[in-house]
């Protein structure tokens, strides 16, 4: 009665495979957000980053599953690679700052609200990070100017960090007297 069985449940069995990895990426994501308290917005694109790569990989077990041929599969894989590679090789700048990003978001100790100075040679940046997204800094600089960094920038200058934001924890508890 059913021609496609075995392929119905694989791909059951895939999805649900799939809800249950994005569900444990999402919690840990957020567990490790909330330890280094990194913003909402930072936590997004990271969100978005692994989602990307858990559904590329899920379409490729599916047309597995569904019998695509493995030598068609590979060209068809390495084509879209290749569109991709030129893609991102005319617009690196694009990669280069999503790629800042992310490391920005997992090692550095920087956060919004931050006092900040862009090791920079030729300008004086310094001022107070109000927010970082996928591919920009925006920071206020002592003198009133809104600037925008791109990540990648930020990553190859090296930033110091001139005074941390205050937390709730941080703060001197009122002695009662």
């Amino acid at each position: 009665m059913f021609i496609y069985k075995q392929e119905l449940l694989l791909t059951s069995i895939l999805f649900v495979m799939l809800i249950l990895v994005v569900f444990i990426t999402k919690r840990a994501i957020k567990r490790f957000s909330f330890v280094k308290v990194i913003d909402i917005n930072r936590r997004k694109v990271i969100f978005n980053v692994s989602y990307l790569f858990i559904y590329i990989a899920g379409g490729s077990f599916l047309a597995i599953i569904w019998g695509v041929d493995h030598k068609q599969f590979v060209v068809f894989i390495s084509s879209i690679l290749a569109v991709l590679g030129v893609g991102f090789f005319a617009q690196w700048s694009i990669l280069s700052n999503l790629t800042a990003s992310v490391i920005l978001f997992f090692s550095h100790p920087m956060r919004i609200g931050d006092r900040i100075k862009v090791l920079d040679k030729d300008f004086n940046w310094s001022g107070e990070v109000k927010d970082i997204t996928g591919f920009y800094l925006f920071m206020k600089t002592d003198d009133g100017c809104d600037i925008t960094l791109p990540t990648s920038l930020v990553m190859q200058k090296g930033i110091e960090i001139l005074g941390k934001e205050k937390t709730q924890l941080e703060e001197p508890k009122k002695q009662s007297s």
